[in-house]
């Protein structure tokens, strides 16, 4: 009975999962953080939050309270293909880190945390995600065609 109590235990904490968290310039101060995230089929409602230490920048969860001064500057929303987006306003020089909190309804929560710096952000576009986001042999695939075709010109 135990066994059974421990994997099922197990499984429940590990259903959901944070596969990446991605980031970049929207504007000049504004950066957009993408939490790619994996649930079991048949899951209930998601939450997601983001979090900078013990402040709460924002949350899809109704029952949590965003902290005060983030109330205008950061909006994080759910978007199909298990992605949570923070919008986050004024990002201050230097280092910051954020986050991403993935919680079923009564379960364990999975989380990752980047450090993003703004000097050395990229601005959005499908090719920063890409660099963000992408294995180094799929980039190879990827411009391994592009390559060959430069050779014949």
């Amino acid at each position: 009975m135990f066994l059974l109590t421990t994997i099922l235990l197990f499984g429940f904490a590990s259903a959901q999962k944070v596969i990446q968290l991605s980031y970049c310039s929207i504007e000049e101060n504004h950066v957009r953080l993408d939490c790619k995230y994996s649930l079991p089929a048949e899951s209930p409602q998601v939450f997601c939050k983001y979090t900078q230490g013990e402040r709460l920048l924002d949350t899809t969860n109704p029952e949590e309270e965003q902290h005060a001064p983030y109330k205008h500057r950061a909006k994080a929303r759910i978007f199909p293909g298990n992605i949570c987006r923070l919008l986050f306003k004024n990002l201050p020089n230097g280092k910051s880190n954020f986050t991403c909190n993935i919680k079923l309804a009564d379960s364990a929560s999975a989380s990752k945390t980047s450090v993003v710096e703004k000097k050395l952000l990229l601005p959005c576009s499908a090719l920063s995600v890409l660099l963000q986001s992408c294995s180094g042999l799929l980039l190879t695939l990827m411009t391994l065609p592009m390559l060959l075709a430069l050779h014949w010109l």
